[in-house]
Parts: C-alpha cells; sequence; structure tokens
C-alpha cells in the first residue's frame, strides 16, 4: 500500500509492503518513518516502487472530499477527505456524528466496480468499528 507524501517539487508515495500482515502501530510507525525519509530525500528506490494501490490523505487541509488520480503501476487509490460533525438519525434520534468522505478510483482492467465496491463497504465497516482493527 503505498501512501502519498507530499515533498517539495511533487509527491511520493512510500510502500507499506505486506501491510496486511501488520499491526495498526507497526504500519503508523514505518509510514512515520517513510515519510520523514520520504521529505528528507533519503528513500531507496524499492521503498517507493511496486506498490498495487495507494491511500491520498487531504483530510488536514480540510478538504472534504476529492478525486485521486492512480499512479502506474497501482490499480486504486483511496481519496480521503475531512472528518466534519454533521446532525444524523439514529434510532429515531438526532445525534452528532463525526463524517468524512472517501473516494476510491480504480484501474477497471484490474480492480471493476463490484469489486470496489466490497473494498469500500468493508472499509466503512471497519472506520465504524475501529476497535475491531485491533484484535
Amino acid at each position: 500500500v503505498g501512501v502519498a507524501v507530499s515533498i517539495p517539487g511533487g509527491l511520493i508515495t512510500p510502500i507499506i509492503r505486506r501491510a496486511d500482515e501488520k499491526t495498526l502501530s507497526v504500519i503508523s510507525n514505518e509510514m512515520k518513518d517513510l515519510a520523514s525519509r520520504a521529505r528528507s530525500r533519503k528513500l531507496k528506490p524499492e521503498e517507493y516502487q511496486g506498490g498495487t494501490t495507494a491511500v491520498s490523505n487531504l483530510g488536514m487541509f480540510g478538504i472534504k472530499d476529492f478525486a485521486a488520480v492512480i499512479n502506474p503501476p497501482h490499480a486504486t487509490i483511496l481519496a480521503v477527505g475531512a472528518g466534519e460533525e454533521r446532525a444524523v438519525v439514529k434510532n429515531g434520534e438526532i445525534k452528532i456524528a463525526t463524517i468524512m468522505s472517501v473516494t476510491l478510483s480504480t484501474d477497471h482492467r484490474a480492480v471493476d466496480g463490484a469489486l470496489g465496491a466490497e473494498l469500500l463497504v468493508a472499509f466503512k465497516r471497519m472506520i465504524e468499528n475501529p476497535m475491531g482493527m485491533l484484535v
């Protein structure tokens, strides 16, 4: 999984390899290290080449939603927007909830729309129940 990192003069996507086999804390620590080394231009080519998917987060800039462009050789990219408090109806009552938008761009030669939708459903389930990711 590549994570888009802004660097002077452009963007680079360091790769978290075998992310599905790592805990969230390991992924977080690895990403912080990769992002720091990306900004100081100290990444090795194997640390930013060969990813299959990427995540781009503009939420920290207050961007609510956007469409990210797939960078080859990636097959998908998930665009993550800012969380925003909104009124929602839950069990017949109006509650305040943090809502965020994500947009998945896919190269349909590799990932068709139905499979992309399944990914978004799984992502939604995990983000709405983050404790489930810890076990």
